[in-house]
């Protein structure tokens, strides 16, 4: 059950635009970390590289091992040479994929694209929810070959320039392809640091979410409980289940890398808080009022204003605690965004 009237603008914050961090650190580990006491709502200062101080053993950290593809396709119109935009959203079969497209307008069902002078084609074949294209494309060899030499990574629009390396959008655990945006608080691991971790008893849980163009989407309605969420495809293995689900029974705590891994959780989750193990799309939407069945902390990054990644962790939080500590990360100078700094909320 949402609060009652919680409004969308219930949600807003000031931000300077200068904190948008615009590039990663050359050091993924040596992002800011704000600790926040969800209970107390005191908040205190770290680095990310301190994380290990805030885990113990037993704890099991829950990580989302999407992998970003080069989503992005800039190509023409066979017929007239315009230019055409591609966002590749999700796979629906085989060849076919939602996308979004620009100029939507001009990409009527039958139009024929044309991508790298040739070496892709494709025809949009039907137009969908949100005014998206469903886009059948036709190449030779391997798709994801291809998608790798002529897409570009699909950086969030308030991301100014092209990233110089592709391999700083993805997480160093990074195996599925399928996302069109990276699962952010992740960025922060390295392999050294996740090592330490398991070195001292922290378990590790890879589950699978594919993250959405949605995620970047403002909610437009008014009333939160009117936006419409989006659906994403989860896949958690009989392994990850099972080390979720031992943790709780032995009272470890479940400690989720971002609101990706939460709402795959969270959708798998039955009453008791017991994980199953499967696939499937998920449009949960957390906003608070909810109750979580499963996770005990969370790892995330700084979300937008307004956006249904902040209700979530207001959800989990409260929204109070997390508008004032976001407060606290403008005065202190915070990196926001994808490539910002870090929070744990314990």
């Amino acid at each position: 059950m949402a609060e009652v009237g919680m409004k969308t603008a219930d949600f807003d914050y000031d931000l300077p635009k200068e904190l948008i961090a615009q590039d990663p650190l050359a050091d993924r580990s040596s992002s800011r970390l704000m600790v926040l006491d969800r209970k107390s709502g005191a908040v205190s200062h770290r680095h990310f590289s301190d994380i290990g101080d805030y885990l113990r053993s037993g704890d099991c950290l829950v990580i989302n091992n999407t992998r970003v593809i080069p989503a992005r396709l800039y190509g023409v119109r066979q017929e007239t040479g315009g230019h055409v935009e591609l966002l590749l959203l999700k796979r629906v079969d085989g060849d076919t994929w939602e996308s979004l497209v620009r100029p939507g307008k001009k990409c009527r069902p039958g139009t024929k694209l044309v991508f790298g002078d040739g070496r892709l084609l494709a025809e949009v074949t039907d137009v969908v929810d949100d005014g998206n294209r469903l886009i059948r494309f036709s190449y030779e060899g391997i798709f994801e070959e291809v998608l790798d030499a002529l897409g570009e990574m699909p950086l969030p629009p308030y991301i100014t320039h092209k990233l110089q390396d592709k391999s700083r959008y993805q997480t160093v655990y990074a195996k599925y392809d399928g996302s069109a945006a990276a699962p952010t608080a992740g960025l922060h691991f390295t392999p050294e640091l996740l090592d330490d971790l398991k070195a001292r008893g922290i378990v590790v849980a890879e589950i699978t979410l594919h993250v959405g163009l949605g995620t970047f989407r403002p909610v437009k309605a008014e009333e939160i409980t009117d936006h419409h969420m989006h659906s994403e495809y989860y896949e958690i293995s009989d392994e990850a289940a099972e080390l979720v689900n031992r943790t709780k029974e032995s009272g470890g705590r479940i400690i989720s890398v971002g609101t990706t891994s939460t709402r795959t959780l969270e959708s798998a989750s039955d009453a008791s808080g017991h994980i199953a193990a499967g696939s499937g799309w998920t449009d949960i939407f957390i906003y608070p009022g909810y109750t979580f069945q499963v996770i005990d902390g969370l790892i995330t990054n700084f979300h937008l204003p307004e956006s249904t990644l902040l209700m979530l962790v207001s959800a989990f939080a409260g929204r109070e605690n997390v508008l004032a500590a976001y407060e606290e990360a403008v005065r202190e100078r915070y990196r926001f965004f994808s490539f910002g700094d870090a929070m744990v909320i314990i």
